[in-house]
């Protein structure tokens, strides 16, 4: 599947171009509403991740001109928070929106569906539902459980059990943790990983008998089920 990310902001463009690229995406980036709509328009893409404020020509405009010869799949991003921008976006032509900040779980969420009914299927794909021994994570619905108990979590303790679930058995750094759950400014200097992984912690295992998640001492967290 190819992707094009139009982003005018190098960090967050730089940011989804290697997140998606793990996830096994192969990813196109322009950097203006310009170059945007010519790649847009002549290249052979998927899905297209858009953001509304673009030199040049902005996402709307882009978008509207977009689909006088394209009906490319669109999700659109954006700081703004107005429902009239929301509903001005969908109205263009915009198959999905999301607000920024966003969570990268949600934004993989939200492709693959939309990927998936353009297909023409409707079944929600077994990927949104991640499982590790009694736990189960449905990046759909945003719910998860375990044991068959809800386990109810912020919404950053939801897109920090999505990454340890997505990487179960792999040791994540903090600095990888923070990059990927929080915005790219992130100051690495605090203690907010520790605390999140601690609150996360409490809700995911203190209640039951097996812990999942782990400290590696000296290296970071794994979500993993260990043998007693």
């Amino acid at each position: 599947m190819k992707l094009l990310i139009v982003e005018d902001e190098a960090k967050i463009a730089d940011y989804l171009r290697k997140g998606l690229a793990e996830e096994g995406y192969v990813i196109d980036v322009a950097v203006n509403g310009i170059d945007g709509l010519h790649m847009a328009s002549h290249g052979n893409y998927d899905l297209i991740v858009l953001d509304t404020m673009l030199p040049g020509i902005d996402g709307f405009g882009l978008l509207a001109a977009l689909r006088q010869s394209k009906q490319t799949p669109v999700i659109m991003l954006t700081a703004r928070h107005r429902i009239e921008d929301r509903v001005r976006g969908l109205k263009t032509g915009a198959d999905d929106y999301l607000v920024k900040p966003f969570a990268f779980s949600e934004l993989v969420a939200r492709i693959e569906v939309l990927l998936r009914r353009v297909a023409g299927t409707t079944p929600v794909p077994d990927s949104l539902v991640l499982t590790l021994a009694d736990l189960q994570v449905d990046l759909g619905r945003r719910r998860a459980t375990r044991a068959g108990q809800r386990i109810d979590l912020s919404a950053k303790e939801f897109q920090l059990l999505s990454l340890l679930l997505r990487r179960k058995g792999e040791v994540l750094s903090r600095t990888e943790i923070a990059e990927q759950v929080w915005d790219v400014n992130f100051d690495h200097g605090t203690n907010v990983i520790d605390v999140a992984v601690r609150r996360l912690r409490n809700k995911l295992d203190l209640p039951f008998d097996q812990p999942l998640l782990h400290t590696v001492r000296g290296m970071g967290y794994v979500l993993e089920e260990r043998q007693s």
